[in-house]
């Protein structure tokens, strides 16, 4: 049986010695989110017993290893992979109750009339307010899980249960109102359109804390029409509680640590941010929905849990490698032909999605070109969260059996080794990119790329550095991986959407050696060539961050023809940080200086954080 509340969670981990109590007063602001980011490397449940000017303990890293999320939710594996089979259609479980009854009859939500959550009851002032990182424009919620209904059809069935950033305090919020900041193709948009449509306020509940399996089931990606609060059942392997009641517009869950209650006006936005993200930068000033509070419940011994988020990896790294591997066997159900995807971390997850297709389109032709899997990189950026993805690389599982997108530096050598630049480079222009992704020409904003490669290889790829000269402005060549060299080049200055200059005079000028560069079909500029080239953590984040693939992709002998664009020999990415890009995160030194003292030899900390 699954745990029933956050308190159960922690208590059956603290049994197993995976959980270290920090008694040390400190500060919410800053301090406690930058012992999370270190404490994480070690892997341990972080529990701060004594946060500063703060009633309730915090806990963080619940999920930050692979051994603990498994064990977590060790009782609803089974329960998701036999619904796996039928797929996530209320029809088809239905068809098969009989031979699913227990997984049918947890999907049956369970209301009780009242539960621990309405223990107690405080205004805003009272919730812990958590600063992550020095720019941040207030404090934030970073598991919430908000919880809303169709306004048209109101319900449980048509409700969506999504993880979406809550502002609570800084810029123009008061003790009354709060942030509500969703991406695009979330399931919340939905109900606010059709609220806004109707002129109409949409009533909001926020939950914090809980049974983890609703923690997590917030977050994962299910079909439109399947509503996260009832599969959360699965995941905890029994009925989780809601208290319903005509003195709330919504459930509420009765093992609830917190529950913010309130409605989204349709006619209100407030500047929301900035904020430090998951791509390791800031996300900068934007409006973005409200929530207006009307009550906050929370239970006589509420656990706040938190994470922090950054360049990866971090704890939601764990949460998404986890979530792939729940739902990889339905990728062919959901992406016919597709066999394998993998939205890579490193790269700040949305930026690059490696896939491996099937090419069948003309088995019975000779000559193997890319159809098929186009079709199928197409279906990827039309559906679910992959079509977030700016740069898809796709191949054919024909050309090598063995090949897997979880070994980063092989696919890459694979796509290499075949892509013709003449043919295999597809641009998609003027579209929605994920709103965490300042490279594009506005918010949300922004182009996409799908390189798509089948066929035997067409190139050797190059494993020393060639006898190049670089133009002035250009220095400190250096080959990355084979085939793959970086070049640091000057400060980039121009503005959103606008090529640069001195990137087409780079390529101009290498035509003169293009027969030594016909063995490196990728040059990527960047600011720093020692540290692009440190890892390939490194050379993801940087190349596929920092560039819009319409604005910031050269190559050798460029070409337009019937609208497709076309070069030869080598392509080249400007993965510079650009003028008009967020700053990267860094830490407060002052923050830094007290830990590391508290970190030495003997002190507090020395057994928790990793410097």
């Amino acid at each position: 049986m699954g745990y029933k509340s956050l308190r159960d969670c922690l208590k059956d981990l603290g049994k197993k010695g995976w959980i270290l109590e920090i008694k040390e007063v400190l500060d919410p602001e800053l301090e406690i989110p930058y012992i999370h980011r270190l404490g994480f490397k070690k892997g341990y449940v972080l529990f701060f017993s004594n946060p500063k000017n703060c009633k309730f303990p915090l806990v963080s890293n619940l999920f930050g290893t692979k051994e603990r999320i498994h064990y977590i939710f060790r009782d609803g594996i089974d329960n998701l992979k036999r619904l796996l089979k039928l797929g996530f259609s209320f029809k088809e479980i239905t068809k098969n109750i009989f031979t699913i009854s227990k997984t049918f009859w947890l999907l049956k939500p369970k209301f009780v009339n009242s539960g621990p959550i309405l223990d107690k009851e405080c205004d805003l002032s009272l919730i812990p307010k958590i600063k992550f990182w020095p720019k941040d424009g207030g404090a934030f919620i970073t598991l919430p899980q908000v919880y809303t209904e169709d306004p048209e059809k109101p319900g449980i069935i048509n409700s969506n249960l999504g993880m979406y950033r809550i502002q609570i305090s800084g810029n123009r919020y008061d003790d009354k109102t709060i942030g509500l900041h969703y991406h695009i193709h979330r399931g919340i948009g939905r109900h606010h359109l059709k609220a806004i449509l109707r002129r109409e306020n949409l009533k909001v509940n926020v939950f914090i804390g809980g049974p983890p399996a609703l923690i997590l089931a917030s977050i994962l990606p299910l079909p439109d029409g399947f509503p996260e609060i009832l599969f959360a059942n699965l995941l905890a392997n029994h009925r989780i509680p809601l208290i319903r009641s005509k003195k709330f517009d919504l459930p509420i869950p009765a093992e609830a640590d917190f529950c913010i209650t309130g409605e989204t006006p349709y006619n209100i936005t407030l500047p929301e941010g900035p904020f430090g993200d998951h791509l390791g930068y800031y996300s900068l000033v934007h409006n973005f929905p409200v929530i207006k509070i009307k009550k906050i419940f929370h239970r006589k011994d509420a656990i706040w849990p938190f994470t922090s988020v950054g360049r990866p990896p971090q704890e939601d790294s764990v949460i998404g490698e986890f979530i792939h591997e729940l739902f990889e066997p339905f990728i062919e159900k959901t992406f016919p032909g597709v066999k394998e995807i993998h939205a890579v971390d490193a790269s700040g997850v949305h930026p690059l999605l490696l896939a491996i297709g099937s090419e069948a389109y003309t088995p019975f032709d000779p000559k193997r070109v890319p159809k098929n899997l186009i079709t199928q990189a197409l279906h990827l950026l039309g559906n679910t969260q992959t079509s977030l993805s700016k740069y898809v690389l796709i191949v054919s599982s024909e050309d090598d059996p063995t090949l897997t997108t979880k070994d980063i530096p092989r696919f890459f050598y694979h796509v290499l080794q075949r892509v013709n630049y003449e043919r295999d480079l597809h641009f998609i222009t003027k579209t929605t990119i994920d709103t965490l992704d300042y490279s594009g020409e506005d918010l949300n904003l922004g182009s996409k790329l799908i390189i798509s490669v089948c066929g035997p290889p067409i190139r050797e790829l190059g494993t020393g550095l060639p006898s190049v000269l670089l133009p002035y402005g250009f220095k400190n060549l250096k080959l990355f991986a084979p085939g793959i060299l970086v070049v640091e080049g000057p400060k980039h200055l121009n503005k959103r959407g606008e090529q640069d200059e001195n990137i087409k005079a780079l390529a101009d000028f290498l035509k003169n050696f293009k027969d030594k560069l016909k063995n490196y079909p990728l040059i990527v500029v960047v600011d720093d060539s020692d540290f692009t080239s440190k890892s390939w953590d490194n050379f993801l984040w940087i190349t596929f961050t920092r560039s819009n693939p319409a604005t910031d992709i050269y190559g050798l002998e460029e070409t337009h023809k019937s609208k497709h664009w076309a070069c030869k020999e080598c392509m080249i990415i400007d993965a510079r940080l650009k003028s008009y890009y967020p700053p990267p995160l860094e830490e407060d030194p002052k923050v830094v200086k007290k830990i590391k003292e508290l970190a030495k030899k003997g002190g507090p900390l020395a057994k928790i954080v990793e410097l």
